[in-house]
């Protein structure tokens, strides 16, 4: 979490507030803010920092997978299900499952998600056997959920279960002050990569830099810099 502009320093101090609490925590915003990264940075501050943190993006799972993904299932359960698998929620047991894109999820899956955070039982595919998990689940979406669930896409159940702690992530056009510091972070990471000295962007590069409109956030300013870094002359 680089930077010191006010909204950064909003989001890190909402941080350090709930990640020692057991509340379930909503993050929200555009692509390629980091919000995995706040959702990562909670766990490292909870007292489940020693067990597992397991990570699910919903949106790059074919709706028919997510409930096996998730839940898990016993062998013979579908014609691919050739031995028992367990699913993110037993992986995460003690620890915490982070929803990645969880606006993507089928209303079916929603529905049982809804009955583990109720009830902490989860049901592996195939089976009817309940099994009791102890995760704190964290949230993400780049959707606006209020309007999904009016187009009934999201159920508003599911979603006052999850939003007990909102935490907007703002985007890069909203903390440009915080430029200069990340591309320091990153000249030196991709450097620490390629094992090679951290290259130097100039003051006028970097004024020039920040009034781009960086619409793919963090990850779109990181893409340049490892770009500059590849396609530069040698310094």
């Amino acid at each position: 979490m680089v930077g010191e502009s006010p909204a950064l320093q909003t989001v890190k101090a909402t941080i350090e507030k709930v990640a020692p609490t057991e509340a379930r925590v909503l993050i929200t915003g555009q692509n390629g803010t980091g919000k995995e990264l706040v959702a990562h940075w909670i766990h490292e501050k909870s007292k489940r920092q020693e067990k597992p943190y397991v990570a699910v993006n919903c949106a790059a799972i074919p709706s028919e997978l997510i409930e096996s993904e998730l839940f898990g299932h016993e062998k013979g359960s579908f014609t691919s299900a050739h031995k028992q698998r367990l699913g993110k929620f037993e992986q995460a047991d003690g620890g915490t499952l982070f929803l990645d894109e969880i606006g993507d999820m089928s209303l079916a899956a929603q529905s049982k998600v809804l009955r583990a955070l109720q009830e902490n039982l989860i049901t592996r595919v195939g089976s009817d056997k309940d099994i009791k998990v102890d995760v704190r689940v964290i949230a993400a979406t780049n959707k606006d959920l209020k309007k999904e669930i009016e187009e009934g896409k999201f159920r508003e159940d599911l979603y006052h279960r999850l939003s007990v702690i909102l935490i907007q992530v703002p985007p890069l056009k909203d903390r440009k002050d915080d430029i200069p510091l990340l591309l320091n972070k990153f000249l030196e990471d991709i450097a620490q990569e390629n094992g090679s000295l951290p290259k130097k962007i100039t003051p006028e590069a970097i004024t020039y830099l920040k009034e781009l409109p960086w619409t793919g956030n963090i990850r779109e300013l990181r893409n340049v810099v490892e770009r500059l870094v590849i396609l530069g002359e040698p310094t």
